[in-house]
């Protein structure tokens, strides 16, 4: 991983004895040493890098070993959890189909996907209601990539194929996903780019402070791109380091020149979807809506599922079997995510990033006055949040820094995912959305800690 690697010999920590944390071994612990071993010897060199904990259960806001040790979440693992991890609503309703047992139907109907299609549909702005489910966050995104695209030739003919998407984005893995994405070094491995993808500066207002939307159409004259020709224009609703997200004006104004143009709107929500941002889905700080929204992480709270909200006239472009999904909503992930949006609902998450948004937000602003040469921004929306490292002397990122922060915070019994970005520079927080304020001031106070060890 990007900034350092963590140990697999076990050392002493400092024992911990909290509401929330619980460390009473040597880390990583002893005993989970083989099992590390075991998946560095059997899997690739990419599955590694995350904090060597062996999680053997999770609970609401907590991360269990077999060992005794309890971690506080930082992570809703890859910012799944939303609804936090093992909701007893979840667990049951899992165990209700699969005792029945219905495990898998393909595309032949059952009443699980009806419902949550219709759910899905209700909780979309209005126009928006029809939903294709999937598996992972980045078929969504291809297969927004591929209904713009197929929407361009069949409105205004063959030329209509440009896919508009932002510089340091992420859209996913997989070849059109990486095309679509942001970052060069995820793309070497496919050797001749599409041209019909062109990238644009992000307007975060700190990698990039113009933050104006004329660079939007500069950006697309200097690449010889002409509005008559883009099919779509797709951003993740923020970017993950950070979390930076457009100018509210921004958003606005590419609304209306997609509208222009005949362009679709596409946002990626995979990561800011159902709560995570403080409002349901994140393009609502915006006051726009787009045409199609990619969903994933969040939308099940534990079980692979994704999906595809949009305009009945776009998503209706295929016929029957030509475009599906093998595990399109099984039935047990179905479940899962039904359980997962009542919970949601129900007890109120959404209102409770919103407000513990301002907690996190003000709190890493307290801790980047630590070391205010050594950090870069540090902001939240909603629970997710993230504090740069950076170098003092030109502001580039410092991900070996990063990671000794990283490793710190997992010493003490609060687990975040291995930094991020494009140099591994972010230290990134996504704690559930069930998380209580007394837990998030915690959790601020233990990696107040950290920073304050590493960066002195």
């Amino acid at each position: 991983m990007a900034g350092g690697k963590y140990s697999m010999t076990p050392v002493d920590v400092p024992p911990v004895s909290t509401s929330w944390r619980t460390i009473q071994t040597k880390l990583p612990v002893p005993e989970s040493v083989s099992i590390l071993e075991a998946l560095q010897k059997y899997e690739p060199l990419s599955m590694q890098g995350q904090p060597p904990v062996v999680w053997d259960r999770a609970s609401g806001i907590q991360i269990h070993d077999a060992w005794g040790n309890t971690w506080l979440d930082w992570s809703s693992g890859v910012l799944i959890t939303n609804a936090g991890h093992g909701h007893p609503d979840m667990i049951a309703a899992i165990t209700a189909v699969v005792e029945k047992p219905l495990l898998a139907t393909y595309c032949f109907p059952h009443a699980g996907r009806a419902q949550l299609a219709q759910m899905l549909s209700e909780r979309a702005p209005a126009g928006l209601d029809h939903v294709f489910m999937l598996s992972t966050g980045s078929e969504a995104t291809e297969n927004c990539i591929k209904l713009a695209k197929s929407w361009g030739s069949e409105k205004f003919g063959p030329h209509k194929n440009v896919i508009i998407t932002f510089n340091s984005t992420f859209h996913g893995r997989t070849m059109g996903a990486q095309q679509a994405g942001g970052m060069p070094a995820g793309k070497t491995w496919i050797g001749n780019l599409d041209p019909t993808f062109v990238q644009v500066p992000f307007p975060d207002g700190f990698k990039n402070e113009n933050t104006d939307f004329s660079l939007f159409l500069k950006t697309l004259a200097d690449a010889g791109v002409e509005a008559k020709n883009v099919a779509g224009v797709m951003s993740e609703t923020y970017q993950g380091v950070g979390p930076d997200f457009m100018p509210k004006a921004y958003a606005q104004q590419l609304r209306s020149w997609c509208n222009d143009s005949g362009a679709l709107l596409i946002f990626d929500e995979v990561q800011a979807g159902f709560g995570r941002t403080g409002t349901y889905w994140g393009f609502e700080h915006y006051d726009v809506v787009p045409d199609l929204i990619a969903c994933g992480k969040g939308i099940s709270g534990g079980l692979p599922l994704s999906a595809v909200i949009g305009r009945g006239d776009i998503l209706n472009l295929y016929g029957p079997g030509s475009m599906t999904s093998t595990h399109s909503a099984s039935p047990v992930a179905a479940a899962c995510a039904i359980a997962n949006l009542e919970v949601i609902d129900r007890e109120n998450l959404v209102r409770n990033a919103a407000e513990l948004g301002i907690v996190l937000n003000e709190g890493l602003k307290s801790i980047r006055e630590i070391a205010p040469d050594r950090m870069g921004c540090a902001k939240a929306h909603g629970l997710v949040g993230g504090i740069q490292i950076v170098h003092p002397e030109d502001r580039r990122p410092d991900p070996d820094t990063a990671f000794k922060i990283n490793e710190a915070c997992f010493h003490k019994g609060l687990l975040m995912f291995a930094p991020v970005g494009i140099g591994g520079e972010c230290i990134k927080i996504a704690p559930p959305l069930s998380t209580t304020r007394e837990a998030l001031d915690e959790g601020l106070s233990v990696l107040r800690e950290a920073c304050t060890e590493v960066l002195g």
